[in-house]
């Protein structure tokens, strides 16, 4: 096991642990919590993916566009999830509802 393994192990436990503590917390918007799990789960399908790449293609994931890419998918999920789901929160804490145009001044 390499030192990048390594690292990347013990790099879930403070994510773990961020969790935990956001899961606890009312004040997470809901949605914006799924979108952190959904993280765990870009995890759980890149694990795979990269060992499929190297064993049966000889080739790192990074340099498999088609089984990179659909790894990526859950990454860019996540991260859409988090944003609509924070954006929910400030638009329900501002009591706004959404517009269709900007505003006049910044």
């Amino acid at each position: 096991m390499t030192l990048k393994d390594m690292l990347f192990a013990v790099s879930l436990f403070p994510y773990l642990g961020f969790l935990y503590f956001l899961t606890r917390s009312p004040e997470t918007p809901r949605l914006a919590l799924i979108g952190f799990y959904l993280l765990l789960l870009f995890v759980v399908v890149t694990i795979p993916a990269g060992i499929y790449a190297q064993v049966e293609l000889g080739e790192s994931l990074a340099n498999v566009d088609w089984l990179h890419g659909s790894a990526e998918f859950f990454l860019t999920l996540s991260n859409l999830v988090v944003v609509l789901g924070f954006r929910e929160a400030v638009k329900d804490t501002l009591g706004t509802t959404e517009t269709t145009s900007p505003p006049d001044e910044f």
